[in-house]
């Protein structure tokens, strides 16, 4: 008889079995709510949002965490018939997301991590119970997730207007709860599906273990990859906030928004474009050279590419040494993770297919709009910063075409520098026939 491993519940009293399930699903949703609002917090803290008026500084943590998993924000302002503000935000902060991303995807696993096959039935039970606790937990916070605000008329006529007719104008945010909950459960949704796709300890049902050959390599290798642009970005950031000045910036960008940042600068590497512009009176905590080329289009539109990054710095450059360093290591990885008997050319489009949904799910979730702007009896435009604009949209057709030639090709330059070096995967194959392994043993790859 074998010995139970830990988190094995498989020796555990039948009645005890369904509350340690339930169990394991709420340290997966509070551990990941938790770590959300922690890098949340922090990065609105070094940004000055505790500075905020009426107490905001909490509510607007929550709104960042529901921002995070995709929910819907909604700002709003009046006061009333005089004046009226019109303001929109659309950006996903992913270092939040990716946080919570990882400790979610950990904790799913750790209970199934002695397993070698786990049963259909079994993987949706565990996938249900946490939605459910997940659903609560955003219902929850799209609840906490508002606040209204008093704005300055920016001084002049405005507030003298404001002054004598006795206007407040507010602006105010409040989370959409139907389409928070929606996009929140889908964002679990796929958090858990790319757990599966990625990790060679997460046990698939019979059934689907002939799709992990040509599926877990390429995706494993993707992930590495982004995730060794936020390691570099992480390196990067901390260099320029001890060196350059205005720490507390660098660190509210990187807690807020560094994937954002740093996988641009993957697209940008390896020939992809977006399009965008930033209004004059507007500061984003972006480089330089990113905020230059995005006000340079005279009201327009500037296009953010490799070209026009280069024609401000040299060493824009550097992007696509990186990116073809990047992508042959992710085109070895994925050789090595397959079974010896899958050829160059196989992972070539494996490797193709996983680099051109990649940059899909790069392009949208870099994209970013916001607008705001205050009327006061029905006059427009009054100055004072009052009113500005920010977008970045994906050209995905490039972006796309790009990322699937490069996963082509380092996809079978790195199935042959991987000819001669011991298969991992092949190893996984052995592992899974032989009998008795499934229990006993740590699962193969």
């Amino acid at each position: 008889m074998r010995r139970p491993a830990p988190g094995d519940t498989g020796s555990e009293p039948p009645a005890l079995l369904p509350v340690r399930a339930w169990l394991d699903a709420l340290v997966v949703v509070l551990a990941g709510v938790v770590t959300m609002l922690v890098v949340a917090c922090l990065g609105l803290w070094a940004a000055g949002a505790p500075d905020l008026p009426g107490e905001a500084y909490p509510r607007v943590v929550v709104a960042m965490v529901v921002m995070a998993v995709g929910g819907d924000v909604q700002l709003s302002g009046d006061a009333g018939f005089l004046a009226q503000t019109d303001a929109a935000i659309e950006v996903v902060p992913l270092s939040v997301t990716l946080a919570g991303a990882l400790v979610v995807a950990v904790l799913f696993l750790l209970p199934l991590r002695h397993r070698a096959v786990a049963t259909g039935r079994e993987v949706l039970d565990r996938v249900v119970r946490t939605a459910v606790l997940w659903c609560l937990m955003l219902v929850l916070l799209a609840l906490l997730a508002r606040h209204t605000f008093e704005v300055s008329l920016g001084g002049g006529l405005a507030e003298d207007i404001g002054d004598l007719l006795d206007t407040n104008p507010t602006v105010g945010f409040r989370a959409d709860v139907p389409a928070t909950l929606g996009f929140g459960l889908l964002w679990l949704l796929a958090v858990l599906a790319l757990t599966f796709l990625v990790s060679h300890r997460a046990p698939l049902p019979s059934r689907l273990l002939h799709f992990q050959e040509s599926v877990r390599p390429p995706a494993f290798a993707m992930v590495a990859v982004l995730l060794l642009y936020v390691a570099i970005g992480v390196v990067v950031g901390l260099v320029v906030a001890a060196t350059r000045g205005h720490p507390a910036e660098t660190l509210a960008a990187m807690l807020l928004g560094l994937p954002n940042l740093v996988w641009l600068a993957f697209g940008v590497g390896i020939g992809g474009s977006w399009d965008g512009r930033v209004a004059e009176g507007i500061g984003l905590p972006v480089p330089r050279v990113l905020d230059e080329v995005l006000r340079t289009s005279g009201g327009g539109n500037a296009t953010l590419d490799l070209a026009a990054v280069a024609e401000r710095d040299d060493r824009a450059w550097v992007l696509v040494v990186v990116a073809v360093v990047a992508l042959l290591g992710a085109g070895f990885l994925t050789a090595v993770r397959s079974p010896a008997r899958i050829r160059p050319w196989q992972h070539a489009w494996h490797l193709g297919l996983a680099m051109a949904l990649t940059m899909l799910v790069i392009g949208l979730l870099t994209r970013i709009s916001a607008h705001y702007g205050l009327t006061v009896i029905g006059v427009g435009d009054l100055g004072g910063g009052l009113g500005g604009e920010v977008s970045l949209r994906a050209n995905f057709l490039p972006l796309i075409g790009f990322g699937a030639l490069w996963g082509l090709a380092a996809g079978f330059l790195g199935g042959l520098l991987a000819l001669r070096v011991r298969h991992h995967g092949a190893v996984e194959a052995r592992d899974e026939e032989a009998p008795g392994q499934g229990a006993d043993g740590p699962p193969g790859g």
